[in-house]
């Protein structure tokens, strides 16, 4: 599903325009990249959590010659935690019925 997909999916079901729909999906985007990107956290009740993290530096090897280990620096990283009734509701659903 895309933005796009959601937009008019919403719309279709509350009678707003598309024009509207999207407004309001694209500052409530907006909003969570800037809580984001100063660090905070997103909790989004029954649906999940988004997390800031830093993943620790650590050494890597080129696949195309192992002999050479490469520092890959520590970075922010976004995680994301299912929620309960998110995870029952992924939980329902079979392995080949996965795209």
């Amino acid at each position: 599903m895309t933005k796009r997909d959601l937009v008019v999916k919403i719309a279709s079901e509350t009678g707003l325009t598309q024009n509207d729909v999207a407004a309001v999906v694209q500052k409530t985007l907006d909003y969570m990249a800037d809580e984001l990107s100063l660090g905070n956290n997103i909790e989004l009740r029954n649906f999940g959590v988004f997390e800031v993290k830093v993943r620790k530096s650590r050494k890597g090897r080129n696949p195309n010659a192992p002999e050479n280990e490469v520092v890959i620096p520590e970075r922010v990283v976004v995680k994301f935690r299912a929620g309960k009734e998110l995870k029952e509701r992924v939980e329902g659903i079979t392995p080949d019925s996965v795209k």
